[in-house]
């Protein structure tokens, strides 16, 4: 008799389970009848809007899914996307709410998908005192005083290894060589891997097919992007274990200033080793895919702006004249007297966008500007539609780096709802090093050379930006009369 109750048990149960599902989802509709939720479209059913809202567009557009959101319910809507009821907002000033207050109203959620990828512990998915820990360590390798003393001249190392390896009016992807330029000094100052080791030269070829794996449908079968996405993980990680293991084995001091990432947090940092793994692929990911492409941006932008290479190439043979009384490398004080190259690239990042959006999830029920926002919901602040937006920036499809002059009346507007790193307690850790990247690079690309595309190209967001043909293009000296 008993055996027959445990067989029909779940048969019994089965009635009441459907019960409780109708009756929490019919609590759950009524609670939201009575909310004053963002207007929001129809959308597919399961599926949502997330199709639609990752459709490849141009980078120096929102595209026509936002467009025609915010055009038909304005700059706070509701949707589905990546599984779930969200709330997307355009507005500059909830876009600031949120990320001034991470971790107490909001939280980062990024998909499952994500951390598949990029791992469980992945500074990118982790949250409160992990997340701190993590960021902490990233700050202080990329410290001030690191930059100065160390990460200049690595930076103007990588470079000039780069621009001195290109062949005038040959043409060859622009897009490829900012990469290879940002992975090997990423590559250098994580793991001290040199770019002439055919060993980095395979590690950037399977960091080519993880990244193609992040951007994915994560459908784990034989040949999909999300399946070799996780075998070339397996290889990077086996490389940085090497690595790693090498280093504990030497158990030598290095000289503080040349120490880098994986030794320091080897020594200085709490974490296990699982925990570093996943924080090296990490930064590895985040120092390599956005630098690049914001590198490939403005090398971009500036080929149709001739004006703004006249006055880049002035500041910086300023720069050279002075330099060249002295040290031939460039110091901290070059660096901050490049003022209008600093002007070229916070115009690149907000034309650009290679960060267009973030994920978060709210913590407990808002209300803003009216709408109320549920405890739950997935937030997605999307800063390239603040900085594309017509009421925040004159002509914001232009690219017009003097916008940024101190002397500009729209400089102050424009700098408070400029979001190129995020913002509050979760902002890129590297976001100096980046901006010092370009700089350095700009300095020596203008005099050295001139360039052109080799045929029309465009940026897309994907949603990860890349130009659909590698941004070709053909170099010449600056003293070459065909240009």
């Amino acid at each position: 008799m008993s055996g027959f109750i445990i067989d029909e048990l779940p048969l019994l149960l089965l009635p009441a389970l459907v019960a409780l599902f109708f009756y929490v989802n019919v609590v759950r509709w009524k609670r939201m009848k009575r909310l004053n939720l963002p207007p929001a479209g129809s959308g597919w059913p399961f599926i949502g809007d997330t199709f639609a809202y990752l459709k490849p567009h141009l980078a120096t557009s929102t595209g026509l899914f936002m467009e025609q959101h915010i055009s038909r319910y304005g700059k706070i809507y509701r949707s589905n996307l990546f599984g779930e009821p969200t709330i997307v907002s355009a507005d500059a000033g909830l876009n600031r709410f949120i990320l001034q207050n991470e971790g107490k109203l909001f939280q980062c959620s990024y998909p499952k998908s994500i951390g598949g990828i990029l791992g469980k512990w992945s500074m990118l998915v982790q949250v409160g005192e992990m997340h701190t820990e993590m960021r902490m360590i990233s700050l202080n390798f990329m410290s001030n005083v690191r930059l100065r003393s160390h990460l200049l001249p690595e930076v103007e190392r990588h470079t000039l290894l780069v621009l001195r390896s290109w062949r005038e009016n040959s043409p060859f992807s622009a897009q490829e060589e900012a990469k290879k330029f940002t992975f090997n000094l990423m590559a250098k100052n994580i793991m001290s891997m040199d770019p002439c080791e055919p060993e980095t030269e395979k590690l950037r070829l399977e960091y080519i097919t993880f990244m193609k794996g992040v951007v994915s449908a994560p459908l784990n079968f034989p040949g999909t992007p999300y399946w070799k996405a996780l075998r070339s993980r397996s290889k990077i990680l086996r490389v940085i274990k090497q690595k790693m293991e090498e280093r504990i084995q030497e158990k030598s001091e290095r000289q503080e200033g040349a120490e880098d990432l994986l030794g320091w947090s080897l020594k200085e940092s709490k974490l296990s080793k699982e925990q570093i793994l996943d924080l090296l692929l990490s930064l590895l990911f985040a120092g390599h895919e956005t630098s690049s492409m914001a590198l490939a941006l403005v090398i971009f932008f500036l080929e149709s702006c001739p004006k703004a290479v006249r006055q880049l190439r002035e500041e910086h043979s300023e720069i050279d004249r002075k330099k060249q009384r002295g040290e031939a490398a460039l110091n901290w004080e070059d660096y901050k007297q490049m003022e209008f190259t600093r002007c070229v690239i916070n115009e690149t990042l907000r034309l650009g966008n290679v960060v267009r959006f973030v994920h978060r999830k709210v913590l407990q029920d808002l209300q803003y500007k009216g709408y109320d926002i549920p405890c739950g919901w997935k937030i997605l602040p999307v800063f390239a539609a603040v900085h594309l937006d017509s009421s925040v920036y004159d002509h914001p499809h232009q690219f017009n780096p003097w916008r940024w002059q101190n002397n500009s009346s729209s400089a102050t507007a424009a700098t408070n709802n400029f979001m190129p790193y995020g913002g509050g307690p979760r902002l890129c850790a590297g976001s100096e090093l980046a901006k010092l990247e370009m700089a350095v690079f700009l300095h020596h690309l203008v005099l050295r050379y001139r360039w052109e595309l080799a045929e029309p190209d465009q940026a897309f967001a994907f949603p990860f930006v890349e130009f659909r043909k590698g941004l070709p293009i053909k170099v010449y000296s600056i003293h070459d009369s065909r240009m």
